[in-house]
């Protein structure tokens, strides 16, 4: 199995002092900000928070199945204001590069970079070649390997990206990805975890109900 890079690896260092959980739910967690990257109409009546990781098959099989209805029902139509924010799990290295490669690409071609990664995790997870998978989805964003190299051994943004996933822990209790807050309410109960089309419907019919 190869790895990224050496220098890529203080991410599992800076993540290990990440708790796993807190006990609240800042009702200001839902809230977009400018380190956020998002998609949708940012006035809508329904915020619908994802928090999710590169290296998380779950969340990749969310991301191939479920979000593009989602994106083509509630995003495209501008019903809701959709934000991403970046989490961190096993493999950490290959999480953080993911996430480092896709901010590196743009704004506008970041959830583009990002789909291509989750469409890439089972050949990455079957063949181990993470830093070959990656780099080749960097190129098809327009990164040559000098760029792509640079970008994940950025230190100042993986330190970023570590000091983001700390805020997010410090304003909601997330035990696992992904994880759905739709107008501050965790979707799925305490548990969180995947929502199909069907309870994301009925979570943002009652926040927009509620929303009136």
């Amino acid at each position: 199995m190869r790895s990224l890079t050496r220098r890529l690896l203080t991410a599992v260092a800076l993540t290990a002092s990440l708790g796993v959980a807190l006990a609240g739910c800042d009702k200001k967690s839902d809230t977009a900000t400018a380190d956020d990257m998002s998609l949708g109409n940012p006035n809508a009546k329904v915020t619908v928070v994802e928090y999710a990781s590169a290296s998380c098959i779950h969340c990749g099989r969310w991301n191939n199945e479920v979000f593009p209805a989602f994106k083509a029902k509630y995003i495209d139509t501008g019903r809701v204001n959709y934000v991403y924010r970046e989490f961190l799990t096993e493999p950490v290295q290959v999480a953080s590069a993911s996430f480092l490669m896709a901010r590196c690409a743009g704004k506008d071609k970041y959830f583009s970079v990002l789909d291509s990664v989750y469409r890439s995790q089972e050949e990455m997870f079957t063949t181990g070649d993470y830093r070959g998978v990656l780099l080749r989805v960097a190129q098809s964003a327009g990164m040559d390997e000098a760029q792509f190299t640079s970008c994940v051994t950025d230190e100042k943004a993986l330190k970023a990206l570590n000091d983001r996933v700390e805020k997010y822990q410090a304003s909601a209790k997330i035990t696992g990805t992904p994880t759905f807050i739709i107008n501050g309410k965790k979707a799925g109960g305490e548990d969180g975890g995947e929502q199909s089309m069907a309870q994301l419907d009925a979570a943002i019919a009652a926040a927009e109900a509620a929303a009136k």
